[in-house]
Order: C-alpha cells, then sequence, then structure tokens
C-alpha cells in the first residue's frame, strides 16, 4: 500500500471510528430518556451526520498530508442532561459512552486478530495476509487511542465530564480551562498516550504494533 493510500485509509479509519463514538453517546442518552439526538437526526451511524467542515474535513486532511500528524473532531452529539432518567450519573454515563464504544471495537477486532493469527480461518489469503492483518491492527490501535484521548480529564473531552459528575465541584475550574484544557490535552497525548495505547495494544492482541 502507497504513502497515499495509507494515509486516506487512516483519515477513513478515524471518521468511521469518531461516527461509532458520537452515535454511542447519543444512544445511551436515548436510552436514559433523552431523545435529543434522536431528534436532530444524530443517532445514526453514517458519517455525513456527524461530520464537522472543519474539523473532520478541512484540517485533518490538511494536517494528514502537509502536517505529518492527525488532528480532527466530529460534532459533537447534543443531548439535555435534564431530560436523563439518571440525575446523578446520567451525564457520566453519556460521556463514557464514546470511549467505551471504541474500546469495544478494539476487543472485538482484537479477539477477531488473535484467531486470524493463529490461523482459525485457516489459510484464506485475505484474512490471513500480512496487509489484511495489518490493517486491523491500526483500527484496534486507532480506537484504543480515540478512548484513551477521550478520556483525559480536561474540557471539552469526555473525560472532564467523567471528572464533573463524579466531583461536582471541579466544575467551575473546569470550566476556566477554556481553551487551554485542549492544550493540555494534546500536550499529555503527544507525551504519554502513545505508549499507554501500544501497552493496551498488546494487552489486547497479544503482540506489538509492528505486527
Amino acid at each position: 500500500m502507497d504513502i497515499f493510500s495509507q494515509k486516506i485509509f487512516l483519515y477513513v479509519v478515524i471518521v468511521l471510528s469518531a461516527s461509532f463514538h458520537e452515535y454511542a453517546h447519543g444512544f445511551i442518552a436515548y436510552k436514559l430518556g433523552d431523545f435529543t439526538a434522536k431528534d436532530a437526526g444524530r443517532l445514526t451511524l453514517n458519517p455525513l451526520a456527524h461530520l464537522d467542515l472543519m474539523g473532520t474535513v478541512f484540517i485533518p486532511l490538511f494536517l494528514l498530508f502537509y502536517g505529518g500528524m492527525f488532528l480532527g473532531w466530529a460534532k459533537p452529539v447534543p443531548y439535555n442532561p435534564y431530560n436523563l432518567k439518571d440525575q446523578k450519573y446520567g451525564s457520566l454515563k453519556v460521556g463514557i459512552a464514546g470511549p467505551a464504544a471504541n474500546l469495544l471495537i478494539a476487543l472485538i477486532l482484537g479477539i477477531f486478530l488473535r484467531l486470524a493469527a493463529a490461523g482459525i480461518f485457516g489459510q484464506w489469503p485475505i484474512i490471513s495476509g500480512q496487509l489484511f492483518l495489518g490493517a486491523v491492527a491500526l483500527i484496534i490501535y486507532i480506537n484504543i487511542f480515540l478512548a484513551l484521548f477521550n478520556l483525559i480529564p480536561l474540557p471539552p473531552l469526555d473525560g472532564s465530564k467523567v471528572i464533573m459528575d463524579l466531583f461536582p465541584r471541579s466544575a467551575d475550574a473546569m470550566a476556566n480551562l477554556g481553551f487551554f484544557g485542549i492544550f493540555l490535552a494534546l500536550i499529555t497525548a503527544f507525551f504519554i498516550l502513545s505508549p499507554v495505547a501500544q501497552f493496551l495494544f498488546w494487552l489486547i492482541t497479544g503482540r506489538g504494533l509492528g505486527f
């Protein structure tokens, strides 16, 4: 696979994984009694419904092809916390649903990767091929990284909602961080998340990234 194809594949995987992430937020909110996401047409896995023109298209594609990195975001799924049946931990459940969805993808594909690498599916050229298994490994790693990144307890990431629900007195401090929160989150992701994500990848798949 050439460099251009690799970057397009990476972009598609991230967009689809982010769509699954946003859908999970809306789905849990819906199950807890809030129909905001459903009424807004956001209770879907269709990536077009979660697309943010700048955050999902222009900025990530520009950085991917000209900056050698990826930075982007999907349009956040709306929900009304006052509609949730669980007023104590409802927002926490909605907030953690997105990262949990990404981890679920990683776990399911991790089991598949272990079975495929062990030859359970026979010697089918597609499933047993290194290109295919490498693509599955990349999807697993991306979803692990997305889950960890969104669990960073800094606004506007999901982890901040979890912290604010568990420790309500932290809400004002979180709100005051503003743009500085995402700046700190990016620094954390750059210096800390990669080794943690690689360790979780090893736990899930039983092998390193150089599959």
